[in-house]
């Protein structure tokens, strides 16, 4: 089993790329989707950040709402901090138990764990080797402005409180350029994803 840590900047293509990788069959674990599960009730993280943040993070059906959280805290490092410090352990901790049961009948899997902060979290030790994917500054917040009511500012905040795409891109294993076409990407994937099966094969022997 090799476990594959991919990383990137916010709307630098990391989702595209997770899906390429799972259409060459690698298994797939996001952290995003992990992070909803942790901070529903009546989960521990919940009932913390309810003491960290308030009840005003709160949404009409009682759970967290995470565009309200959002707003809180990209607009204040120490309460970004603080989230993380309480979310982070329990996203890599569920993400262990999934990995386990994915591989549990498929020894000589790819698992491919999609998540923005691998750096910031300082999770890089959890994986084998490390994927960024990267784009233009410009293009992420040309990407990041297609959501509703995300203005330049708030685009240009969420990218700053993340570590920069290059410095992603130096301490990676490999990095998929996602400025160009879906196809460029795709070329990019499918060698990254040769190497890696290579890898995943002397693991097993070994």
């Amino acid at each position: 089993m090799l476990r594959i840590g991919l990383t990137g900047g916010i709307a630098c293509g990391k989702t595209t790329v997770a899906r390429m990788f799972g259409d060459l069959g690698c298994k797939l674990i996001n952290a995003d989707a992990v992070g909803h599960e942790v901070i529903r009730k009546p989960q521990p993280a919940y009932h913390e950040i309810i003491e960290a943040f308030g009840s005003g993070v709160l949404g009409a059906d009682g759970e967290i709402d995470r565009t309200r959280l959002g707003n809180l805290v990209f607009s204040d490092r120490e309460k970004l901090y603080r989230l993380n410090a309480i979310v982070h352990p329990r996203i890599f901790d569920r993400s262990e138990h999934y990995i386990q049961k994915m591989t549990e009948n498929e020894p000589e899997a790819i698992v491919v764990v999609e998540a923005a902060l691998i750096y910031e979290a300082k999770g890089e030790g959890r994986f084998q080797k490390i994927v960024a994917a990267w784009c233009r500054s410009e293009q992420q917040i040309e990407r990041l402005q297609e959501n509703p009511g995300l203005s330049a500012e708030d685009a240009e905040r969420r990218i700053a409180s993340q570590m920069s795409s290059d410095e992603k891109r130096k301490r990676a294993d490999y990095a998929i350029d996602c400025s160009g076409t879906l196809e460029a990407t795709r070329r990019q994937v499918e060698e990254v994803y040769r190497q890696l099966s290579r890898l995943a094969k002397q693991s097993g022997a070994a």
